[in-house]
């Protein structure tokens, strides 16, 4: 069984020593790719995906069964600032729609095989006002990267990870703005659709939490201005990393979850690769840090893991022309 941690110090240190992607199976998932019935790069960028899970995988001719979506759930003190076009209480509701499969992401879950599990995070206590306080004391930190943690299916071969919390794209800027820098109006966009007023509100509200919390710490920045779900995401997308699962993630709030991990370790996020760009305006900037090239770009800002679980399908067809296609040998064709 993959070691646990009790304490912010244990966490770090798992970060620190998560494995790497198996070198002997990504160099046979290289030559297998050589020899399959097509010209050399013909499949683009699906041929370096397939090599990349393989690795991870352990196998140069790997299969992907048992996909997972997990969606974390969290309430928020700034929410009570108008940072949202939509009340708090939807958070609670729309946990009810996720589990009645009334949400995109059961659907998009069910369209490509995915086993989808919701947590809800103390809803009825949300993360404190972090302009007031830090969002978070460390046993709330602790308790939500544990939920992430075992939250996370062993057995299963692919992770993506979403969220569900009014107010969480506040945090997600906060945390991105803390991380990596730049001004707040880099960092701060329209969410789930603020006007203009909603929107001068978010800037000034993390405006407000950067200048109370001056740590530059990952995971200080994490409990003072983050939130249950960011945090659980960060312990789940950790622990595919111990188990060698690869991740795809999601849009700007998955990805500022992950970039908490970055900062720990550079290379804690070679498991994952992004499933979309999103709509939402930094988090082009915020894949810029990550060094991530997203695989799709639709226009999506929905959260839930929505994007992040459309690209499972491209993932799969990666997967299946790696390790389906005969090799030029095997289907009697001469090589060029």
């Amino acid at each position: 069984m993959t070691a646990s941690f009790t304490d912010l110090a244990g966490f770090r240190a798992l970060v620190a020593q998560a494995p790497s992607a198996d070198a002997t199976a990504t160099a046979g998932a290289q030559d297998r790719n050589g020899q399959l019935t097509k010209p050399p790069g013909a499949l683009g960028r699906l041929e370096s995906l397939a090599i990349w899970y393989a690795g991870w995988r352990g196998t140069p001719r790997p299969q992907i069964t048992a996909p997972q979506v997990i969606i974390f759930a969290g309430n928020h003190g700034v929410a009570a600032r108008g940072v949202s076009a939509f009340p708090p209480e939807v958070t609670v509701q729309m946990v009810a729609n996720f589990q009645g499969g009334g949400a995109a992401i059961n659907q998009l879950s069910k369209a490509f095989g995915a086993q989808m599990s919701v947590h809800a995070l103390d809803l009825d206590r949300p993360t404190a006002d972090f302009t007031v306080e830090p969002a978070m004391t460390e046993a709330d930190l602790i308790a939500a990267l544990q939920t992430g943690w075992n939250a996370v299916d062993t057995k299963s071969d692919l992770l993506v990870t979403g969220e569900m919390g009014i107010g969480n794209t506040t945090p997600a800027a906060a945390i991105a703005c803390a991380l990596f820098g730049g001004t707040v109006a880099d960092w701060v966009g329209r969410g789930t659709g603020v006007d203009d007023a909603g929107l001068a509100r978010k800037a000034a509200v993390v405006s407000e939490g950067l200048a109370l919390h001056v740590s530059r710490d990952p995971m200080e920045v994490l409990r003072c201005l983050g939130g249950r779900e960011i945090a659980a995401m960060a312990g789940a997308i950790a622990r595919a990393r111990m188990e060698r699962i690869p991740v795809i993630l999601d849009g700007f709030i998955c990805c500022a979850a992950a970039s908490v991990l970055a900062k720990l370790d550079a290379g804690a996020l070679d498991h994952c690769v992004a499933g979309h760009v999103s709509a939402e305006g930094a988090h082009p900037a915020l894949l810029a840090h990550l060094g991530k090239e997203p695989l799709l770009n639709l226009g999506l800002r929905l959260g839930e893991g929505s994007g992040a679980a459309l690209a499972i399908g491209v993932l799969q067809g990666a997967v299946a022309c790696h390790s389906g296609m005969a090799t030029f040998a095997e289907a009697g064709v001469a090589a060029g």
